[in-house]
């Protein structure tokens, strides 16, 4: 009888994070596969709207034509929309739109009665209630797409409706609630189908990050001359071992972007997950923390009191960052607030994180300034991570890797399933196999 030799530390370990890469594999492996194919479609959410609806995003500029003035274009579109004015965006690109944040007027319901002295003074109570407690609810500003050549006011972005934003829309629907959003009636008692839906897809991305942990431990060969075996895929072989190689190769390729995304993930589900990674990130703040008031604008004697031109800011803002750059410009609330300037690169390798700046609305001072390659590392990665997770941390450059990564990550359940089913198989036929050769002993 044949004695079998005994198992190396190394390979009980192997084993234990193979079993428990299976296991994890296995309990979330439909909804990976959903939430990654949404992400792989989501990534490209801007682009997709824009070549749906161009005409909001692209103007055509005629030779020697200079863009107006945009307090000018603010009065057009104040007219226009008959709302105020919060923001404006303005594109380096000569040929983009430039688009404007308007704050609405809520229209009063019919029937509905004047407010008295009485109804006002309790209305304000209650706004400043929700401003200790949390941010009171309102419509959110619409973006108007305006060319800046004309002063034409092309269209409202945020309601112009098209079969690629409905698209996205439940794209992101199925990534971010698996579209249990969509569902009116509660599901599972009193919980909110929406938070159900979060819950769901922020645990299935929990055991995906684990399961990328794991699948880098077994990747691993156990003689280190065999680790060029797991850089390639032998197209030449049986499928079973082209299948084989599909999952260990591509998951190797893509593990540390797939690292990113799953870690990043479940913060949008767990209030307890997001505490956790700004602790872990050095950039928690507690309940009822206040930041140190933003510096404000100072009327000084003798000066007539009236804000500058945009053009003045956009200068003073191009000598403190002399860089090519989108420009995104918040107007001031009241008189002693400061103009509010984020300034963006632009380019293939361009990174999502813009530079801040706060200047005086009455002189173009500058009041303070946040420039983000200078802030501490785990600053930068803290504010950054929404763009790990959607992969604009560097451009088109790294939404292509994303893309590419996403893809990858939708396959790995499908593949990892079928080696678990083959070598079921492979041990069934070995159970049926020893009975007939210990009866033919």
């Amino acid at each position: 009888m044949k004695q079998s030799t005994p198992k190396s530390a190394w390979q009980i370990t192997r084993k234990l994070f193979n079993d428990i890469h299976l296991w994890l594999g296995l309990a979330s492996g439909i909804i990976v596969i959903v939430v990654c194919l949404s992400g792989t479609l989501y990534v490209f959410n801007t682009e997709i709207k824009e070549m749906a609806t161009p005409e909001l995003y692209k103007v055509e500029r005629t030779a020697g034509a200079v863009a107006l003035p945009v307090e000018e274009l603010i009065g057009k579109v104040k007219a226009n929309t008959g709302g105020k004015v919060v923001s404006v965006k303005i594109p380096s690109d000569p040929n983009r739109t430039y688009q404007f944040m308007v704050k609405m007027k809520e229209e009063k319901k019919e029937g509905e009665a004047a407010k008295t002295p009485a109804k006002e003074e309790k209305d304000k109570g209650e706004k400043g209630k929700a401003g200790k407690d949390k941010p009171a609810e309102g419509k959110r500003p619409s973006a108007f797409a305006v060319n800046p050549y004309t002063g034409e006011v092309i269209g409202n972005i945020s309601e112009t409706k098209s079969a690629a934003a409905s698209f996205m829309k439940t794209m992101f629907s199925l990534h971010r609630w698996l579209l249990l959003d969509k569902i009116e009636k509660p599901i599972f008692g009193e919980l909110e189908n929406r938070k159900l839906g979060s819950y769901i897809s922020g645990a299935a991305t929990i055991l995906f990050t684990l399961g990328v942990i794991t699948g880098m431990v077994i990747w691993f060969p156990q003689r280190l001359k065999s680790w060029k075996q797991g850089l390639k895929v032998k197209w030449t072989g049986s499928w079973k071992r082209t299948n084989h190689d599909l999952h260990n190769s591509l998951g190797f390729y893509a593990c540390i972007f797939l690292f990113l995304m799953g870690i990043t993930g479940p913060q949008w589900s767990f209030p307890w997950y997001r505490e956790a990674l700004r602790k872990t990130l050095g950039t928690y703040q507690p309940e009822g923390f206040e930041p140190p008031k933003d510096p404000v604008s100072v009327i000084k004697a003798g000066t007539s009191g009236a804000p500058l031109n945009l053009a003045d800011y956009i200068k003073k803002a191009d000598a403190v960052l002399p860089y090519s750059g989108d420009y995104s410009i918040s107007l001031p609330k009241d008189s002693s607030s400061a103009i509010a300037i984020t300034k963006n690169k632009v380019g293939f390798f361009a990174p999502s994180a813009g530079d801040k700046l706060l200047l005086d609305q009455y002189t173009a001072g500058v009041l303070k300034i946040d420039v983000f390659k200078d802030k501490p590392f785990n600053e930068r990665i803290s504010g950054s991570i929404k763009a790990l997770h959607l992969g604009d941390v560097y451009g088109m450059f790294t939404k292509i890797i994303y893309f590419l990564a996403c893809l990858i990550a939708t396959s790995l359940p499908i593949t990892g399933t079928l080696i678990w089913l083959n070598k079921m198989k492979k041990k069934n036929k070995k159970v049926k196999q020893k009975p007939a050769m210990q009866l033919s002993a």
